[in-house]
């Protein structure tokens, strides 16, 4: 497996976007819709499910692959947009969890 950290994997889908010349497309409102749609896609998977059979959904090979599927396409959209946006997308969570730990404090 080649290098797991967020850069590398922005860096690849730069290039993959590149080598395609899809630069032209990928613009945040492009990106942003994109990345609703896989999204509604990943929904689509649980939306008749009851919990049980959810919470169940990765024991199935072929709803495993499906669900890693999709959560790979929503991925794969945010970090670009995250990218052509400049966002870090750790940073951004970190901060929003420190936000929500304020937020909501435990008890």
């Amino acid at each position: 497996m080649t290098n797991l950290d967020v850069p590398a994997l922005q860096q690849r889908l730069v290039d993959f976007a590149a080598a395609r010349d899809w630069e032209q497309y990928h613009t945040p409102k492009n990106l942003v819709a994109a990345l609703s749609v896989e999204a509604s896609e990943l929904v689509e998977i649980f939306q008749w499910l009851t919990p049980e059979e959810s919470a169940r959904v990765m024991d199935d090979p072929d709803s495993a692959f499906r669900v890693t599927d999709e959560v790979a396409d929503v991925l794969a959209y945010l970090l670009r947009l995250c990218t052509v946006l400049d966002v870090d997308p750790l940073e951004a969570l970190a901060a929003k969890i420190e936000r929500n730990e304020l937020r909501f404090p435990a008890r």
